[in-house]
């Protein structure tokens, strides 16, 4: 396999970007200044994704017959209600049209739960679209014009939806990660009553999920991606403060639920599975601890 990966230094990239070198994948990874270094073996194409000029030479001369496209402007706070979400819009159907012409027959991008919107079910990918913020409805646009552009070209393209994914390396900012952070500093995290049920899948398993797509040659079109299984998120919340200390106090019911609060996410994961074989495989407990032990390190550290 010869890949064309984009968001290679992020979260889930660098997952990605590893497992397909262990495999043997020639890889060239468009790599933004700043980013640190990628892994041996990986061939780095310099340059921004928005300024495709700087780097569509490079993508023509590798000449790839995978691209996995995992990288997004925004995904954090309010930069999710930018209006410059939009530029990612345009980036991704920019880089379809570079990928047919460096002769590339598979397409891969990273959407997310978000283009549903609120549905406070379990979701399958025939669930009507409805999202509340620019991220969700620019991942629904991109999606939309990968799939289009793709079928006009004659790519096979995948557009996978995650739900929530954790593991070591996630983002300080999101729940499990700050919630561990802040008891292990001695804080008492302030929470909604997390009478939520939410649906995390462990972050190798979301690699390997997207290599299963890249190598099933009949996978296309949209599918979810989670672990198929919500929990109570005030269960999740307790489990990692025992983990670090049953002692630690809980600020639950002291923050409030957002006005579009989704109370229950779920992916019904039966169309991924049935396409490519991908099952779940780290064990909730497993992935948890792996996750708290990542962060008290990082702690100590400082």
């Amino acid at each position: 396999m010869k890949v064309f990966l984009t968001g290679g230094s992020g979260f889930i990239g660098s997952r990605v970007l590893e497992r397909l070198l262990a495999r043997g994948a020639r890889v060239a990874a468009l790599w933004r200044p700043g980013r640190g270094e990628p892994p041996p073996g990986t061939q780095v194409i310099r340059g921004d994704l928005f300024v495709p000029s700087d780097w569509a030479s490079s993508l023509m001369e590798f000449g790839p017959d995978t691209v996995i496209h995992l990288a997004w402007k925004g995904v954090l706070g309010a930069a999710r209600n930018d209006p410059d979400q939009t530029l990612n819009v345009h980036a991704t159907a920019e880089l379809v049209k570079l990928s047919h012409r460096a002769g590339a027959k598979t397409w891969i991008g990273l959407g997310s739960q978000a283009e549903y919107g609120p549905c406070n079910r379990r979701v399958d990918e025939q669930q009507a679209t409805n999202p509340t913020t620019l991220y969700g409805a620019s991942k629904l646009a991109a999606g939309w014009l990968a799939r289009g552009v793709s079928a006009r070209l004659g790519l096979r393209c995948a557009w996978v939806r995650l739900f929530s994914a954790y593991g070591p390396g996630d983002d300080p900012s999101w729940l499990i990660p700050s919630l561990i952070l802040a008891l292990a500093e001695g804080r008492r995290p302030a929470l909604t009553r997390c009478e939520q049920l939410w649906d995390y899948i462990h972050v190798d398993d979301v690699a390997e999920a997207i290599l299963a797509v890249a190598g099933a040659e009949t996978a296309e079109g949209v599918f979810n991606l989670g672990s198929g299984r919500a929990r109570p998120l005030r269960e999740i919340v307790l489990r990692v403060r025992d983990l670090i200390d049953p002692s630690l106090p809980l600020g639950f019911g002291e923050l409030p639920y957002r006005p579009d609060q989704v109370m229950h996410l779920e992916a019904n994961i039966d169309r991924l599975q049935q396409a490519t074989g991908w099952q779940p495989r780290v064990e909730w407990e497993t992935g948890l601890k792996q996750t708290v032990e990542w962060f008290l390190e990082r702690s100590r550290r400082g």
